[in-house]
């Protein structure tokens, strides 16, 4: 919110402080500050100019040449293109070496061959944003009233010169959306006192606001509900001191009714639509909820499906307003309105909440309404913007108000014991202290047997419990003046859990293996997040994603590495090994949260390795993923047996390079190719993948290390090659081995495979090393001999090989 110090003076006294140094205590006590600034700032040499005389350009069909009175001697002659300048007005003159926004050097020049001493300047061209410009001038230079000096700086008659704070309003200080909530917060800063003006309303006698209006509205919607009839309105431009007010505070003026509006919004913090009564249609209004695909046009000119948690204002039949958030087209107030419904409430947060978030309709309005309005002056700022309308509008005030659930804002009692109060902030405060600082807030105080019963203004709707006013002591107090002490008392030595301790490990040992970790998203597209999730189970969708493309929690990491995979590729890094650890998140179908589950997972494309002078260069493929899992579930020391079982279940993944993990037959996990239709997307060669579920690996038992010498007796190695079946698989082979190579065989190695013209159609001849050692004695040669034999039985028993 931009808060105008020369307002805020209006309401605290303010213009004997710095503004910077006001900004300054406010960031450290209240709520951040964006910027201090005046609208002025790096402008130079900008005055009021009246134009005397205006005549054609002769070389052109749209510029002017103008006299203009600049307060000199003689008139300056300017050349001007904006199709509004004409003789007589007030405008704003760049003199020649003046700066404009931008930083933007003015010099005498020729436009056309005619001689233009300086620029006559529209409002975006001293740095009014398009966004404030009032829509009238939009596409000319601005007019200043008739009573401006030609000759003086034109920044006073613009509200340029005043100071501007521009506060960073938190969720939970909503009171500070209102300069009169600022006003509150500056006087208990610096001890100031706050006068505040409280206008009446002149009502007219004749008719009364039974004869317009009625209101019907459900307490839980809406509470309180008010509404006056202001009649035999004249709408029109605001006086410029309002103007000067709503484009410092970021808005733009309309005309007089909206205009008021949005001013009492940014004094009270209360917002307040206006209704042309006329095209309403009824004398009653009635608050309620939307039906489900009930259509309605707002101001902005959208139609609108609404849902059935919106609140919506009707005339009892149709919506005329999408209730805290917008109004409707077809009750807009327009020049020829005469007669205006004017409604200030305080509407339920939490649907306006949904409402402006799903349409994407964030107001002013609906901020406020969110974070919480001031139940004890929304008549008040009704009375006080009726008022306003009348005497800017030359109208009258209908008597009386039209009321639902009006009930008087009360204050809330809270309790704290001073002895919390030094126990927590670590103080020696007193009681006349304390009492002093909820003095200055505002706050009704009563103390006895060493507690404060503290009367809370509904003003300050954020303080509910004791810990709201500690925070109000320690930052009224000043959090720098409270003391600093160490910590006392026991130190307990840190450490990692297990979990942690794996975690990191695993992070380590890919990072060895030569992977260089990613932190990917945790939120993606629906469709991402099944794409290659290693179980069934239930998406978990965001209520309101801030992107299309993040609106899901994840269920794998491949997704995420394969993005940052094509991340990389678009900008020609073509060879990328990756990995991340996280979390997955997998939804039951019946739960309503999902189960966070610990993942790990790599990615691999293009070269591992770079070829060198003394290296062959090393591409990504699928044994290379498979040794990297073989590699950590060893290096973590994974008791039972893993197998690697071939697979084409998952759809995202090639049918034929593909293999599922099996840790003692539990499924932890998968390493393969990525389907080439599925690389094709993310536009990318082959890439190699594997995930793993960690939790199951960390849940697993381990192998205990356990030193073993150097044996000091000789190995022996024996192949064997064999022809079998193709479909006969490798761990087949190596488990038949394993259960009858006896005590001392410690090694199998497949060193060769071989298919070709010496081998039948449907064989493949594989070989393989055995190594038999004993740690305590020379092998005998039958002791090598016997298990070996048995081996090459068994594999022809089993598998029909033929030994070679």
């Amino acid at each position: 919110m931009k808060v105008s110090t020369k307002w805020l003076n209006d309401y605290v006294k303010v213009d004997d402080l710095d503004p910077l140094a006001l900004s300054e205590k406010i960031e450290r006590t209240a709520v951040e500050v964006d910027d201090t600034y005046k609208m002025q700032d790096g402008l130079k040499k900008i005055v009021v100019g009246h134009v005397l005389e205006t005549k054609a350009h002769p070389d052109s069909d749209h510029l002017h040449i103008c006299q203009v009175d600049i307060g000199e001697e003689e008139p300056s002659q300017i050349v001007c293109g904006a199709p509004n300048v004409a003789a007589g007005q007030k405008v704003i003159v760049a003199l020649p070496n003046s700066r404009i926004a931008d930083n933007v050097k003015i010099k005498k020049s020729k436009m056309r061959g005619v001689v233009s001493e300086g620029m006559i300047c529209a409002l975006q061209e001293i740095g009014f944003s398009e966004t404030i410009a009032p829509k009238a001038y939009a596409e000319g230079i601005y007019v200043l009233p008739e009573d401006a000096k030609p000759g003086d700086p034109v920044y006073p008659y613009l509200g340029m010169d005043e100071d501007i704070i521009d506060v960073d309003i938190t969720p939970n200080r909503g009171d500070m959306l209102s300069m009169r909530g600022v006003a509150y917060e500056v006087g208990a800063i610096y001890d100031r006192k706050v006068t505040l003006s409280h206008p009446e309303v002149k009502e007219a006698s004749d008719e009364k606001i039974e004869d317009y209006v009625s209101i019907e509205a459900p307490e839980e919607l809406v509470a309180p509900y008010l509404m006056r009839i202001i009649k035999d309105v004249e709408i029109k431009d605001s006086p410029l001191w309002l103007q000067k007010r709503l484009w410092n505070a970021g808005i733009r003026p309309i005309n007089n009714v909206v205009d008021v509006t949005n001013y009492i919004l940014l004094d009270y913090g209360q917002p307040l639509h206006s209704f042309d009564y006329d095209k309403l249609g009824s004398k009653k209004i009635v608050v309620r909820l939307a039906e489900e695909g009930e259509k309605m046009t707002t101001l902005d000119g959208e139609e609108r499906e609404l849902k059935a948690n919106d609140i919506v204002v009707t005339n009892g039949e149709v919506p005329v307003a999408l209730a805290g958030t917008m109004g409707g087209l077809d009750s807009e107030v327009v020049p020829e309105t005469t007669t205006i419904a004017l409604e200030s409430a305080v509407f339920n947060g939490h649907n306006i909440r949904k409402t402006s978030r799903r349409e994407n309709l964030h107001s002013e309005a609906s901020m406020r309404f969110e974070r919480g309005i001031n139940k004890a002056t929304v008549a008040e700022a009704l009375d006080a913007a009726a008022q306003m309308i009348a005497e800017l509008g030359n109208g009258q005030v209908v008597s009386g108000v039209a009321k639902a659930n009006d009930k008087k804002a009360e204050a809330k009692e809270v309790k704290i014991t001073l002895k919390k109060i030094n126990k927590v902030l670590g103080t020696y405060l007193t009681e006349q202290e304390v009492e002093d600082i909820f003095r200055r807030l505002g706050f009704g105080t009563a103390f006895s047997e060493d507690t404060f019963t503290v009367s809370v203004p509904p003003r300050r709707w954020d303080i509910e419990i004791d810990a709201d006013l500690l925070e109000e002591v320690a930052r009224i107090y000043g959090y720098d003046n409270l003391p600093t002490t160490l910590p006392q008392g026991p130190t307990t030595p840190g450490h990692y859990t297990y979990k942690q301790k794996v975690i990191r490990q695993t992070r380590r040992l890919l990072e060895g293996a030569g992977l260089t970790q990613a932190i990917s998203y945790g939120l993606t597209t629906a469709e991402k997040a099944r794409r290659f999730a290693m179980e069934p189970a239930e998406t978990t969708e965001l209520a309101f994603p801030m992107t299309s493309d993040r609106t899901t929690a994840r269920m794998n990491l491949v997704s995420g590495l394969l993005d940052d995979v094509a991340y990389n590729a678009a900008r020609k890094v073509e060879n990328v090994s990756l990995y991340e650890q996280g979390r997955v998140f997998l939804r039951d179908k019946d739960n309503d949260r999902p189960r966070e589950v610990e993942h790990v997972a790599g990615a691999l494309t293009g070269l591992f390795r770079k070829s060198t002078w003394h290296d062959d260069k090393l591409a990504a493929g699928f044994y290379l993923a498979k040794g990297i899992v073989d590699f950590l579930l060893n290096s973590l020391a994974v008791s039972g047996r893993i197998e690697y079982r071939a697979t084409s279940s998952h759809e995202a993944m090639h049918p034929g390079r593909t293999a599922d993990i099996y840790l003692d037959d539990d499924f932890i996990g998968y390493v393969g190719e990525v389907h080439p239709s599925v690389a094709k997307e993310y536009r990318l060669k082959r890439v190699y993948v594997f995930e793993l579920n960690l939790q199951k690996i960390i849940d697993a038992p381990k192998k205990e290390s356990i030193y073993e010498p150097v044996s000091k007796y000789p190995t022996v190695s024996r192949d064997i090659a064999l022809v079998v079946p193709i479909e006969v698989t490798n761990q087949q082979i190596v488990d038949c081995i394993k259960k009858n190579g006896g005590a001392y065989l410690k090694d199998i190695r497949l060193f060769d495979v071989y298919k070709g013209e010496n081998i039948g159609k449907g064989f493949r001849s594989l070989a393989y090393t055995l190594q038999f050692s004993n740690s305590k004695q020379t092998l005998q040669d039958e002791e090598v001999s016997r298990p070996f034999d048995k081996i090459k039985n068994k594999l022809k028993e089993e598998f029909n090989a033929v030994i070679r």
